[in-house]
C-alpha cells in the first residue's frame, strides 16, 4: 500500500470512528439501550459514504471490509460504558463531529476523484459524505438538525473539499492537499464552535406580500 493509500485509509477510519462516537453519544443523551447505540453509531458513521458510493455506482465501501462495521460497533460499546464519565456529552459530540466532518470532506472528495469523476462531482460528494451521517443522526435522535442551527457546518465541508480538490487539481502532492483540506474544514468548524462564526442569513424584507411567490 503506497503512502497516498495509507493517508486516505487513515482519514477514512478516523472519520468512521469519530462519527460513530457522535452517533453513540446521541443515543446516550436519549438513554437508549446498547442495540440502539450500535445502530446510531453505524448509521451516523456509514450513512454519508454509503450514499456517495450509491450515487457513484461503485461497490459500497463497507461491504468488502469488515473493519468499517467493526469500528462503529467498538465505538458504540465504548461510549455505552463510558459516556457517564463525560462532563458534557454534547460538547464532546460537537468536537468529535468536527474532526469527522473534516476527515470525511477530504475522503469523500478523494474517493470520488479516484473513480474518474469530475472535480465538481468530487466537491459535491465530499460535502455529502461529510454531512449526511450527521443529518441522519440528528433526525433519528429527534434533535434540531446540525445544518439548521445557524452556525457553519456545510460551509466547513465545502471549504475543506474545495481546498483538497483545488490543490490536487493544481498538481500539489496528495498529502499536501489532504492535510490542508482537513485543516481548513476543521479550522472553520472550530471557529464556529469557539467564536460563533456565521454567515449572513436571509431576512424577510418589510412590506412583502407573503401570499405571493
Amino acid at each position: 500500500m503506497n503512502q497516498v493509500s495509507v493517508l486516505l485509509q487513515t482519514l477514512d477510519y478516523v472519520g468512521i470512528a469519530l462519527f460513530a462516537v457522535t452517533g453513540a453519544l446521541a443515543a446516550s443523551r436519549k438513554q437508549l439501550d446498547i442495540v440502539a447505540f450500535v445502530f446510531f453509531a453505524s448509521v451516523t458513521a456509514l450513512g454519508g459514504g454509503t450514499l456517495r458510493d450509491i450515487l457513484l455506482d461503485v461497490p459500497v465501501f463497507w461491504v468488502r471490509n469488515i473493519a468499517y462495521l467493526a469500528i462503529p460497533l467498538a465505538a458504540a460499546v465504548l461510549v455505552y460504558f463510558t459516556a457517564h464519565l463525560l462532563e458534557s456529552r454534547y460538547r464532546v459530540l460537537l468536537w468529535a463531529d468536527a474532526v469527522g466532518l473534516a476527515a470525511y470532506a477530504v475522503v469523500g472528495a478523494a474517493k470520488t476523484l479516484a473513480v474518474g469523476a469530475s472535480p465538481a462531482d468530487a466537491l459535491a460528494l465530499g460535502i455529502l459524505t461529510a454531512t449526511f451521517g450527521g443529518v441522519i443522526r440528528d433526525v433519528l435522535a429527534g434533535e434540531p438538525s446540525v445544518i439548521l442551527r445557524g452556525d457553519l457546518y456545510i460551509t466547513c465541508a465545502f471549504a475543506g473539499a474545495l481546498t483538497f480538490v483545488a490543490l490536487t487539481g493544481l498538481g500539489a502532492p496528495f498529502w499536501t492537499g489532504a492535510t490542508l483540506g482537513f485543516l481548513v474544514a476543521f479550522g472553520v468548524r472550530a471557529g464556529t464552535l469557539i467564536w460563533g462564526w456565521t454567515l449572513p442569513v436571509y431576512r424577510t424584507r418589510p412590506g412583502r406580500d407573503s401570499t405571493k411567490l
